[in-house]
Parts: C-alpha cells; sequence; structure tokens
C-alpha cells in the first residue's frame, strides 16, 4: 500500500506558529525531507523531534524526486518542509506535488505559515484581489517583468532580499509612479519586525537613510 506525502509548513521566525498538527506529522512520518537539514534540525529539537531527515532543496531535487516517489510507493509516509513558510511558495515542493500526483500518490498540505499574507493584510492596501509575483529575476528580464505590470489592478506582491531592496522600490517608482502607495514589511514575526508604509517616493528616501537586514516583503497598490 503506497504511502503519503505531506507538505507541512515551518514558522517564518516565530516558533509559536509552529502548529499541534505540524508537530503531530512530523513525529509521525518515516522520513522528512528538509530544505536544510541544519535548521530544520534546530526546528525539530525545539520541539523533541527526532525522526530522520533528508536533504531535498533546488539544488538536488531533479536528482532525487524519483527516489522519493518510489520511497512513498513502498509505503512510507514522508514530510516535505522548507526553511522557513510553505513549502513550494518560493521554495522547493512543487516538483514533487505534481510527481506525486501524477503517480497517484496521496498528498495532504497542512495550513500554515507564508509570508506574504501577514504583509498583505498588515500593508493596508487591498486584500480582495491581488498577484503574488515572488522573487523578481535578479538581471535578466526583471525589468521586462515589472514593465508587464505597468497596468496591473490588482495589489501586487513580491519577495526581496535586503541589499536589493532600494533598487526594486526605484524600478517600481519608474514604471508604476513615485506616488504609488506601498509597504515593505521586514522580519515578520521576529523580534524586529518593522512595517512600513508611504508612497515608493517616501519608502526609496527611509531605505536609503537605513542598513537593512532579514526577510522582505513589498507589497504595491494596483494601478487605480
Amino acid at each position: 500500500m503506497s504511502g503519503k506525502l505531506y507538505i507541512v509548513p515551518t514558522p517564518i521566525g516565530n516558533l509559536e506558529d509552529f502548529t499541534y498538527r505540524a508537530k503531530r506529522i512530523l513525529s509521525e512520518v518515516d522520513l522528512i525531507l528538509a530544505e536544510d537539514t541544519r535548521k530544520t534540525g534546530i526546528l525539530l529539537k525545539h520541539f523533541n523531534i527526532s525522526n530522520k531527515m533528508q536533504s531535498h532543496h533546488l539544488h538536488n531535487e531533479h536528482k532525487t524526486v524519483n527516489n522519493v516517489i518510489e520511497k512513498i510507493k513502498s509505503g512510507l509516509n514522508i514530510a516535505l518542509v522548507s526553511d522557513a513558510g510553505t513549502p513550494a511558495i518560493s521554495d522547493p515542493g512543487f516538483l514533487l506535488t505534481r510527481e506525486s500526483i501524477k503517480n497517484k500518490i496521496e498528498v495532504e498540505t497542512l495550513p500554515g505559515a507564508v509570508a506574504f499574507v501577514p504583509a498583505l493584510v498588515n500593508s493596508g492596501l487591498a486584500s480582495d484581489r491581488f498577484c503574488f509575483e515572488g522573487f523578481l529575476p535578479q538581471k535578466k528580464g526583471r525589468q521586462k517583468n515589472i514593465k508587464r505590470l505597468e497596468n496591473e489592478e490588482r495589489t501586487m506582491i513580491f519577495y526581496e532580499s535586503p541589499h536589493r531592496l532600494v533598487k526594486a522600490l526605484e524600478q517600481f517608482s519608474d514604471f508604476f509612479g513615485a506616488d504609488r502607495q506601498a509597504s515593505v514589511s521586514r522580519e515578520l514575526t521576529k523580534m524586529f519586525e518593522e512595517n512600513k508604509r508611504g508612497t515608493l517616493k517616501e519608502l526609496i528616501e527611509f531605505y536609503k537613510e537605513k542598513k537593512v537586514k532579514g526577510e522582505i516583503v513589498i507589497v504595491v497598490d494596483g494601478k487605480k
């Protein structure tokens, strides 16, 4: 009898956001696939979970996916986690989920932490209709992707690294207009969480004078 694949979200910062169900599933499965076994190891140790782990990340998932599928077919229950948040949302997970479905393997996805949802709600911008763009290309195709969104009327959500934050805001200003409303959420759920709202011009001026660290979500108002 085939096993099951569990997609298990992990906290994006605050360990108190780990659910009872997630803890139970990770305690019961035969194997945990982790993006970074060292980081996941810290989480598992905190919750006294000692199950076996195996590395599963963007650089090896194409090579290991068939082996994982065979393990589940043999009867093993396997859980997939990422370093933080929900697998497959700007993290590994899509490929394994797709191949499991192709092989008629049952996939159970737990609800849980994902950074863009609290950032969107906290922004004060329209949240009834939005588009999640994730990380923009670092170089090739970056401006083309932003230009594609010039007439987007829905609220737009982006992930960005600290050292490209000002560059991203400046590019958004160039294509969307300096007076477009936006917000920047940094270190969500952590001790130094920061949410800054204003026009793109105001945000550029603020972050040009500030050294930024941590994971960042940028939320930009749609075209009116």
